[in-house]
C-alpha cells in the first residue's frame, strides 16, 4: 500500500480518492475550493492545509484538475517538495502540450510521471470502473498501474509522454460526433413516425450500433440508466464534452490533421452550451436538434 496525495477533489476526484482509501492506501487530499474541502471532510478524507503539505510524505501524487494551466501551476509548485523516487500521475483531461511539459518538469527532478486521463464519468469514478489511458515510460506505468487499478477497471499504456491525453481526445472526438449522429437519427425517426424502442432494437444490434446508442441512448425508455431517463442531468456535462472537443481540434491543428466531423461536433456543442446548457448532459443536445435550433 502507498502513501498518496490526491489534489483536486471535485465530482471526479473525490470518489476516486475515496476508492484509494477503500483499497487500503493512505490518502491525504487537497483542494482550494471550500465546498470541495467540506465534501471531502464529510466523506472522511484526511486533508492537508496546503499543496506542499499534501505531497511532502507522498510516494504517489495524483492530480485531477480543470485545465492544463492548473496542472502546470500545481506541478511547478510541488516538484521541489516531492520525495525522491515519487510518482506523479495527472488524471485531468488537458492539452497534449501541457501533458508533455509536466512530464519534462518531473523528469528534470528525477521523478516518474504518467498522464492518465479517464473515461467513465462520475458513475465510473464512484464505482471504480474508470478506464485510464496512460502515457509515460514503462517504468512509470508499472509503478502506477497498481494504484490506478484501485480506481479503474481497465488500465491501458498508450505510449510515451502525452500519449494518454492523445488517446483521450481521440476517443472523445469519436464520442461527441457519434452522439450527434445518434441524436439526429432518433429525431429523424420521430419525424418518420418510428417508435424509439423500435429504432433502438434495430440499431443496437445492427451496423449503426455505438456506445452512444447501447449504453447512453439519448431518448427516454430504451436504456433505463441513461441521462435521458433523468431529465438529462449530467453524467457527462455538455460543457465537458465541449472542452474535450475543443482540445481535439487544438491537437488536430497542431498535428496537421483534418477532422471535419470533429470540427462540426465541436461547433454544435459550442452553440448548445452557449444557449445555456452548461450543466445539461451532453446527450441533451437532442432537444436542440429536434427543435432545429442548431441548424442554420
Amino acid at each position: 500500500m502507498a502513501d498518496i496525495a490526491f489534489m483536486g477533489l471535485g465530482n471526479m476526484g473525490l470518489p476516486m480518492a475515496l476508492n484509494l482509501v477503500r483499497a487500503g492506501h493512505g490518502v491525504t487530499g487537497f483542494d482550494l475550493s471550500p465546498a470541495a474541502r467540506e465534501a471531502a471532510t464529510a466523506a472522511g478524507l484526511a486533508l492537508a492545509d496546503s499543496a506542499l503539505d499534501c505531497v511532502r510524505q507522498a510516494q504517489v501524487i495524483v492530480t485531477m484538475l480543470p485545465a492544463g494551466k492548473h496542472v502546470r501551476a500545481v506541478w511547478e509548485e510541488i516538484v521541489g517538495a516531492v520525495p525522491e523516487g515519487a510518482l506523479l500521475i495527472d488524471s485531468s483531461t488537458i492539452d497534449v502540450e501541457s501533458a508533455r511539459a509536466v512530464h519534462e518538469l518531473a523528469g528534470a527532478q528525477g521523478l516518474l510521471a504518467l498522464d492518465a486521463p479517464v473515461s467513465g464519468g462520475t458513475g465510473g469514478a464512484v464505482a471504480g470502473t474508470l478506464t485510464f489511458m496512460c502515457g509515460g515510460t514503462a517504468k512509470a506505468f508499472a509503478a502506477g498501474k497498481p494504484v490506478l487499478e484501485a480506481m479503474g477497471k481497465r488500465i491501458v499504456h498508450c505510449g510515451g509522454a502525452g500519449a494518454g491525453q492523445a488517446a483521450k481526445v481521440c476517443n472523445n472526438m469519436i464520442l461527441g460526433a457519434t452522439m450527434v449522429a445518434t441524436c439526429e437519427a432518433f429525431v429523424l425517426a420521430e419525424k418518420l413516425g418510428l417508435d424509439h424502442q423500435a429504432l433502438f432494437d434495430v440499431v443496437s444490434t445492427s451496423s449503426g450500433q455505438s456506445w452512444s446508442t447501447t449504453s447512453y441512448c439519448p431518448v427516454p425508455g430504451p436504456v433505463p440508466t441513461s441521462p435521458a431517463n433523468n431529465g438529462y442531468k449530467p453524467g457527462f456535462a455538455a460543457a465537458l464534452m465541449l472542452k474535450d472537443l475543443l482540445l481535439s481540434q487544438e491537437a488536430a491543428a497542431s498535428a496537421g490533421a483534418v477532422t471535419p466531423m470533429g470540427a462540426a461536433a465541436a461547433g454544435l456543442y459550442q452553440r448548445f452550451v452557449a444557449e445555456g446548457s452548461v450543466e445539461v448532459d451532453f446527450s441533451g443536445i437532442i432537444g436542440f436538434l429536434r427543435e432545429g435550433t442548431l441548424i442554420d
